[in-house]
């Protein structure tokens, strides 16, 4: 396929997708970097292995996992031009984010409960971690939540039908890796103790 060919807003379109693709991949990046750390720190010998995730990790990743479904039918609901399905859809997505933000500090709580802190002399190099990937997490989610919120609005503006769907693809994708992002890690975080 050329590269060159199509009109100015394929071109522009791709080009948006292009970038987002390179963000994403950066982002990955880093994430690589911090879960890389994590598994050569494994063999210190202050290390706890025994270390036990909060129950709100699990429910999180349930959470996480349906606010992609969602704004996936939603849109899938955009494309087929129902409107209706659609706000309900994406303002379902939004709502599971800030669940699933709300379980994130309940994890905390319930770490710092059981004596572990992020940092003090209360800290160890694992529970350090442990916030450290939640919390870097949480700041690509939280540009999540601004994409959602201008999703939204542009619905709201009526800027998606069916054939005009780049803004909200592209939130979607990005919104798609932040959830897969927090699977990853949530596995990453059970298996690598």
């Amino acid at each position: 396929m050329d590269l060159t060919q199509g009109s100015h807003q394929h071109k522009a379109g791709r080009a948006k997708k292009m970038m987002l693709w390179f963000g994403i991949i950066s982002m990955a990046m880093m994430f690589a970097g911090l879960t890389s750390a994590y598994v050569v720190s494994k063999n210190r010998p202050d290390w706890l292995s025994d270390l036990q995730l909060p129950d709100a990790f699990y429910w999180s990743t349930i959470v996480i996992f349906l606010s992609s479904i969602t704004i996936y039918l939603a849109e899938k609901a955009v494309k087929k031009d129902n409107r209706g399905a659609a706000t309900g859809l994406l303002w379902a997505t939004l709502g599971l984010a800030a669940v699933f933000i709300f379980l994130q500090f309940q994890s905390f709580s319930a770490l710092i409960s059981e004596g572990y802190y992020f940092t003090g002399s209360e800290s160890t190099v694992t529970t350090s971690f442990i916030y450290v990937v939640v919390l870097a997490h949480l700041a690509h989610l939280a540009g999540g939540i601004v994409v959602l919120l201008v999703l939204i609005y542009n619905h709201f503006k009526q800027k998606y039908r069916p054939g005009q769907t780049l803004g909200l693809e592209l939130g979607a994708t990005y919104w798609h890796f932040v959830d897969a992002l927090w699977i990853y890690l949530f596995f990453f975080l059970y298996f690598f103790r």
